[in-house]
């Protein structure tokens, strides 16, 4: 995972992560996770925080494991919440589905990312795509 800014860059009221993930690269799931922790070290809710860990890898594996490039994970934190997005290079829509209890422990992200987060969804770029989540900033 490599730094594309500053990592944590202050701007009036907010902080932001934005980290280049590598194709195929499954050690960035865990580093993404503990520079998010970095990012919301001061956030003050923990609750939230777990939980927006928890979302966020699960984005990030996604995007590592159905495409083959690169993403960019972006996360901002202001007064109002957080706010993370994962964008690839892949035009095709992720879908949500109802999990088959036979298979595993595949096909459980969105529908976590659904039911946990206060806003998701996903935008299109001219190349790619980007899957967001909000937290807002009140306690879990």
């Amino acid at each position: 995972m490599e730094d594309v800014s500053d990592g944590a860059k202050q701007q009036p009221g907010a902080a932001q992560l934005k980290r280049k993930l590598g194709r195929a690269d499954l050690r960035a799931v865990p580093e993404a996770r503990r520079a998010l922790r970095d990012l919301l070290r001061h956030w003050g809710r923990p609750g939230r925080s777990e939980i927006a860990e928890l979302l966020t890898s699960e984005l990030v594996t996604n995007a590592l494991i159905h495409t083959d490039h690169d993403a960019v994970l972006t996360a901002t934190v202001s007064p109002r919440g957080l706010r993370v997005e994962v964008r690839d290079f892949v035009g095709r829509r992720p879908r949500l589905r109802v999990p088959d209890a036979d298979d595993g422990t595949h096909g459980r992200g969105l529908v976590l990312v659904q039911s946990l987060a206060d806003a998701w969804g996903v935008r299109a770029h001219g190349v790619g795509k980007a899957v967001w989540f909000e937290l807002d900033g009140g306690a879990a």
